[in-house]
């Protein structure tokens, strides 16, 4: 058999929910089903959204609680901006002068385009709070993995829509569960994240959009995907700063085409442990002795036997 043949039938498996689990994620997924943790009304009420949907929307407060980490995570922020304030206008700047690059120019990331996984951060610690990483766990049935990072400021623009901004799936994983946080009001303005419930993978098969490709992604324009999900089931994930996304974007979404105002959020990606997708942060040496196994998990220790 040839390498190629071997890699092409090896990504196929991986797309196929039995092998996905139960071959590459065996591990995460038996030692996940021996878990006896509970979890808060609120955060099962996430779940269940997520399952149904696709994407379930929350709170700061209603999911948190007191010492959620919120008010330390604005307050980092916060101090990244103050310290980046020349660079952010810089980079607003430049933006608003190209015309469709083939980058996300209407974005900049406070943390770098490759940040270090620092676990004793904020920014780790945040989306590894029970609350949060209970939710991505339980969503996949399994232990997952923290991917991902960062913090984005997104800029008005009167570009056409490009990149992200446009309809498409994310290609990391089988699910992908994705956390944004607010840092500021989101509005219909501000290009908030816009959603086609149902179009994940735990959802009713449906209609796929026309597409046309933009650096080798799939991606449909709102009028491809109104003829496949009318626009009056489209979410439009608007809310006020403290509010919570979880989204799994495996699912048609889009965002960021903010034409009246900018955007400051917190993200975070989690995936199965076994995901192929390109290394997006550069890692610490491995998860320190005494994590418990869902955070050994998260932080890419894969050590945890039966």
């Amino acid at each position: 058999m040839r390498l190629s043949t071997f890699r092409d039938l090896a990504r196929r498996a991986r797309k196929a929910p039995w092998t996905w689990r139960y071959g590459f994620n065996c591990g995460a997924t038996v030692l996940h089903a021996l878990e006896r943790n509970g979890m808060s009304a609120e955060a099962a009420r996430v779940v269940a959204e997520l399952d149904r949907n696709g994407v379930a929307l929350t709170t700061a407060d209603r999911l948190l609680g007191v010492g959620g980490l919120f008010e330390e995570l604005q307050s980092a922020v916060a101090e990244l901006e103050r310290d980046r304030t020349r660079a952010i206008t810089a980079a607003r700047e430049a933006g608003s002068r190209r015309g469709f690059s083939g980058e996300k120019n209407f974005i900049y990331r406070l943390l770098g385009d490759r940040p270090v996984m620092d676990r004793r951060s904020v920014f780790a610690r945040f989306a590894l709070q029970d609350p949060v990483l209970g939710i991505a766990n339980r969503y996949f049935g399994m232990y997952t993995r923290l991917r991902y990072y960062n913090v984005w400021r997104t800029f008005r623009s009167e570009e056409l829509p490009h990149e992200s901004q446009l309809w498409h799936r994310d290609r990391e994983d089988y699910y992908i569960l994705k956390l944004f946080v607010y840092l500021s009001d989101v509005d219909e303005g501000a290009g908030p994240l816009t959603y086609a419930p149902g179009s994940h993978r735990k959802g009713a098969p449906q209609r796929e959009p026309e597409h046309f490709l933009e650096g080798g992604v799939r991606r449909s324009r709102d009028d491809q995907m109104a003829e496949a999900l009318p626009r009056e089931r489209w979410l439009h994930c608007v809310g006020p700063k403290g509010t919570l996304v979880f989204v799994d974007a495996a699912g048609y979404h889009k965002g960021g085409l903010a034409r009246r105002g900018e955007r400051l959020f917190y993200t975070a990606m989690f995936t199965s442990p076994a995901a192929q997708s390109d290394e997006v942060m550069a890692a610490e040496d491995g998860p320190p002795p005494g994590l418990d196994r869902a955070r050994r998990f998260a932080l890419g220790g894969r050590r945890t036997g039966l």
